[in-house]
């Protein structure tokens, strides 16, 4: 654990225990149920290797292949544990070198790691009961959590009781509906696996992103207090338009205590990232029409789903973690992809993949003409 002072900075075994204490049950099944989630997942997670890398022309080394693991919640929440553990490690071994004498310093020693543990806990418990998969690919490689060949490894992860329960809620045909997700997923896992400057490149924003965190203490404490008030009070940033961002949204919490070089960092973090979801939904309803008879269907309720949220509370907590951008992630990268394959071609989009110079500015994703002026200029 790193710690600060002599106190854990976040007790990460306690974030663990928090998050598998608190987090939903999932749906009532029975153990022959589960079994055959499982199964059906493991064999359309390995079917969808093939559609994907075929729509996409996107072929892995095979050295470079990564596990695909069908998880529960806790499952789900362990790994992300050990991401978070492994991701935040050098901004907080910074904040233990810089930490100071003044009262903010004094705050936070008192608070300890008890309590940030706890707190990590109930974000991973209200985002355990929502992931369908995810292509984990931060945490380090270990007995429990194997990872593919190479620095960092990766791992496909399918949350089968959210996906027991999504289908269910949709009232779609469940063997369908799990293809669907698997397409999805497997196409993040061929991204990663496809283009081996990725992972080093968001794990390097990310730092960037955490190295321009201002740490001292009362600095950090003033910025959190006014992000606080903005978000309490008389100031209502998502009912009467205060504190919404350039397209209109409410900012969440990270944007509100964010520097403006962080600002930078994430234009270019949520760029990429609105690349790979775009791509996903992209593949993921390109090759829905072949292989997943009722496509059309779950993808009109999955989208009313997707917008709606589960209520009130849940589209407070959505705002306020910004799961409201991935939202957004999801729509701009789709229709940056679907414009610049129509324009270019498959082969003209895989462009995108050369390096980091080939990947679209924030601009670029909704201004996908821009990008293809830039990336495929003639020599004249």
């Amino acid at each position: 654990m790193t710690s600060l002072g002599g106190v854990e900075m976040v007790d990460w075994n306690l974030a663990a225990a928090t998050a598998t204490r608190l987090v939903r049950p999932g749906p009532d099944v029975s153990r022959e149920e589960a079994r055959e989630a499982v199964a059906e997942l493991r064999r359309h997670a390995s079917a969808s290797e093939e559609h994907v890398r075929g729509f996409t022309r996107m072929v892995p080394d095979g050295a470079a292949d990564t596990p695909v693991f069908v998880v529960d919640r806790p499952g789900w929440i362990r790994a992300n544990v050990a991401g978070f553990r492994e991701l935040l490690s050098p901004l907080l071994d910074k904040v233990q070198a810089r930490r100071g004498n003044g009262p903010g310093g004094a705050v936070l020693g008192v608070v300890g790691g008890k309590v940030t543990g706890v707190e990590v806990g109930m974000l991973l418990s209200f985002m355990a009961s929502r992931v369908l998969g995810q292509y984990e690919t931060f945490a380090p490689p270990g007995r429990d959590l194997p990872g593919g060949p190479g620095q960092g490894g990766g791992r496909l992860l399918l949350v089968a009781p959210n996906i027991v329960h999504v289908e269910r809620e949709l009232d779609v045909d469940p063997h369908d509906f799990r293809l669907w997700v698997c397409l999805h997923e497997e196409t993040h896992r061929t991204q990663f696996s496809a283009v081996p400057w990725l992972r080093d490149h968001i794990e390097g924003e990310i730092h960037a992103f955490l190295g321009e965190t201002d740490v001292d203490p009362s600095t950090l404490l003033e910025r959190l207090r006014e992000a606080v008030q903005s978000m309490s009070g008389g100031s209502r940033p998502w009912a009467d338009g205060a504190g919404e961002d350039a397209d209109g949204g409410g900012r969440s919490l990270v944007e509100l205590v964010q520097t403006p070089a962080q600002r930078e960092v994430l234009g270019r973090i949520t760029a990429v990232m609105s690349l790979l979801e775009g791509h996903a939904d992209y593949v993921m309803d390109g090759v829905g029409p072949q292989v997943v008879p009722t496509v059309a269907e779950i993808r009109e309720k999955f989208q009313k789903r997707r917008a709606a949220g589960a209520g009130r509370l849940d589209l407070a907590l959505r705002r306020l973690l910004g799961l409201d951008a991935k939202l957004r992630q999801y729509r701009d990268g789709e229709r940056f992809v679907r414009a610049v394959v129509q324009e270019v071609g498959m082969e003209g989009f895989n462009r995108v993949w050369t390096s980091p110079n080939t990947l679209p500015t924030k601009a670029e994703i909704t201004r996908p003409a821009e990008w293809i002026a830039r990336v495929h200029r003639k020599a004249d």
